[in-house]
């Protein structure tokens, strides 16, 4: 299923919602067009591709897309990368961290000039005249992690941040909402520091929408503003399961 989250004259912003199946986790991706270019948001595995490719021309034809996020290295992110490559002008985007390891997916020699590095410090990527804003989110989860930050639409693409596996398009109970996000937080944000460090940076933003790769999105400004507020309280990663390092009685 795919949705518009924004639409002018110039600039669309579509969402594909949960095209897995079977025991893979669920995910969306999204698609940003500005004057007919596209920008795909962590395109997802090898059995998303087909779906992906099957439902985009409708919006965009593949051979406009100018653009590959990853924001990390996960499969769930970046497995079918190498088709998109392949059948696309496409370059992809990823932190300088991880580009040998996501060559393990099985990215052709031909195409990985293709995957180009982004620097620690985040980058502004111009998509026909619309600069999209890629920010730093290392260690949430990843140890080299980035955000999308769309300045047309004022949606803020978070990828695994605000993860939560459940069946609504938006949050609309935040305290309810947030017993399915603490688990998955807790284990997988790497610390309290960068928690609160992501909190400060992007409240430097307008943003009217957040949007996690798994699960519900956060809209309105009310909304997006008790998200940044809770994950700037979380205690996570290590500095959650300090307990935890003992040797095994």
């Amino acid at each position: 299923m795919a949705d518009i989250l924004f639409e002018n004259d110039e600039h669309r912003c579509i969402f594909f919602e949960d095209f897995t199946e079977g025991e893979m986790v669920s995910a969306n991706q999204h698609l940003i067009i500005h004057k007919g270019k596209g920008m795909l948001l962590d395109p997802g595995g090898h059995k998303v591709y087909s779906k992906i490719m099957a439902a985009m021309p409708e919006h965009l034809a593949p051979s406009a897309l100018k653009y590959l996020f990853l924001s990390h290295q996960d499969p769930d992110i970046v497995a079918s990368v190498n088709g998109w490559l392949m059948i696309t002008d496409a370059d992809a985007y990823l932190s300088a961290i991880w580009k040998r390891f996501v060559a393990h997916f099985g990215v052709d020699g031909s195409v990985m000039d293709r995957m180009k590095e982004i620097p620690d410090q985040g980058a502004k990527l111009d998509l026909e005249g619309c600069e999209l804003m890629i920010i730093p989110a290392h260690f949430l989860h990843s140890a080299g992690n980035f955000h999308v930050y769309d300045p047309i639409s004022k949606i803020l693409y978070t990828g695994d941040l605000g993860a939560a596996l459940v069946d609504y398009r938006f949050v609309e109970d935040f305290e309810a909402h947030t017993g399915h996000m603490a688990g998955f937080h807790q284990r997988y944000m790497g610390s309290n520091t960068a928690c609160q460090l992501w909190a400060k940076m992007v409240r430097e933003l307008d943003i009217e929408i957040i949007a996690p790769q798994h699960g519900a999105m956060f809209k309105g400004k009310e909304m997006v503003t008790q998200f940044i507020d809770w994950v700037e309280g979380l205690d996570v990663g290590a500095d959650a399961m300090k307990e935890i390092y003992k040797l095994p009685a």
